[in-house]
């Protein structure tokens, strides 16, 4: 990175999700429904030879629109959010500022960042958490700076989940899977045996695989998998995943092709 663009990152504050336009009325969720949040992942702004620009639009364009119409707390970008270029995320993050909701990301392969540029990036760690209500969201690095796949941090992660303890629900969001379901996954036994052993862990949701948009069960815990909004191969649509808490104590998460308009593969669980 250049030290002219790593300077002016440094001089804008951290966007921690929230949005430059005037703000718009968010519709009322549906009754009964405490949180909705959207996870989308792999956006690779800045790869070439693909219309990285258009995705973007289109689906901040989306996104909006699930505010205006059902409703939405924040979103997740879900890693890879650029390709390969640090330089990229100050376009990146002028393009985001047409969110018209908070958003949240995590670090992917081809972030290739260093931890420096990311905290005055985005304001917080490669390693987060936040709390909404009665739930937490643990946001989970599984790569670095090279680009390599790692395994979460099982120190971190174990502080961080015994943090959350009091919550009624936890879910994880991590770019690479810590399971060797596919080609581009990893193995992490520690940090799924963690997760299998800890009843309030929920669900986790992963990128990284363009082409899975559906659900692996890994003993009593659901992986989810959103495809991609971007990027040169994956899924034959360009879409994203919801996620439903109610206030009866159940949830449920599915996948949309917001081009087709179906609901794909849903899932529903209980806190």
């Amino acid at each position: 990175m250049s030290l002219k663009r790593r300077s002016f990152l440094k001089t804008i504050p951290a966007l921690s999700g929230l949005t430059m336009l005037p703000s718009v009325p968010n519709a009322k969720h549906q009754a009964g429904t405490a949180l909705r949040i959207l996870v989308a992942s792999d956006g690779h702004f800045g790869q070439p030879d693909t219309d990285y620009q258009k995705f973007h639009a289109d689906l901040i364009g989306w996104i909006n629109q699930e505010k205006v119409q059902k409703g939405v707390d924040f979103t997740v970008f879900n890693g890879d959010l650029v390709h390969n270029d640090p330089n990229l995320y100050y376009d990146l993050k002028s393009t985001l500022a047409n969110l018209r909701v908070p958003y949240y990301v995590t670090r992917g392969n081809h972030d290739m960042v260093a931890l420096d540029v990311w905290q005055s990036t985005w304001g917080y760690p490669t390693n987060h958490s936040f709390v909404k209500g009665d739930y937490a969201f643990i946001l989970g690095d599984t790569s670095n700076e090279k680009g390599e796949y790692i395994c979460p941090d099982p120190v971190w992660m174990k502080k961080e989940i015994a943090k959350h303890a009091d919550k009624k629900g936890i879910f994880i969001f991590l770019h690479i899977t810590p399971v060797k379901w596919t080609t581009h996954a990893i193995e992490c036994k520690e940090v799924t045996d963690l997760f299998e052993n800890t009843k309030n862990v929920k669900a986790i949701f992963h990128g990284h695989d363009h082409d899975q948009d559906g659900t692996k069960m890994l003993g009593k815990k659901p992986y989810f998998f959103d495809g991609h909004f971007g990027g040169s191969w994956g899924t034959s649509y360009k879409g994203y995943r919801i996620i439903e808490i109610f206030e009866d104590d159940t949830w449920t998460s599915y996948q949309y092709n917001p081009t087709a308009a179906p609901v794909l593969n849903s899932f529903t669980g209980k806190i």
